[in-house]
């Protein structure tokens, strides 16, 4: 059974059922596969909803995996953000956040914004 960190872009679509993401989270499920959300996702996720938006979502999430963000995500999120950076791009701390927490947690992630996340030891489960 894989745990799977879907993107904020990915619950966004699902919510607003675009690009058949809602059909891919439940195929996952339906696998015997968990999905998972941190932090990160919920904030940005919460940032765009509007007020007759937040029931839904809600019941959305609230069957995820809840994954912490300790010290140790939060370190290694940073870290990640300098490495990149000293390669010559530059990430977005609220994806190396995401980066970290499914790297801790050995999640994979669903993102449709591979460049955002170009760490090779990084799961990515693969979406059109």
């Amino acid at each position: 059974m894989t745990v799977y960190l879907p993107d904020t872009n990915v619950l966004i679509d699902a919510l607003n059922g675009r690009r058949d993401r809602k059909k891919l989270l439940h195929g996952l499920v339906a696998q015997g596969h968990s999905l998972a959300c941190c932090a990160v996702t919920i904030a940005e996720l919460y940032a765009g909803l509007h007020p007759n938006e937040v029931a839904p979502a809600e019941e959305f999430v609230s069957v995820m995996v809840w994954t912490e963000i300790s010290f140790s995500v939060a370190r290694k999120a940073g870290e990640l953000k300098y490495e990149w950076a000293r390669k010559g791009k530059t990430l977005g701390a609220a994806d190396t956040m995401i980066a970290a927490t499914a790297l801790h947690y050995k999640l994979t992630l669903i993102t449709d914004n591979r460049k955002d996340f170009p760490m090779q030891d990084l799961s990515i489960h693969p979406i059109k």
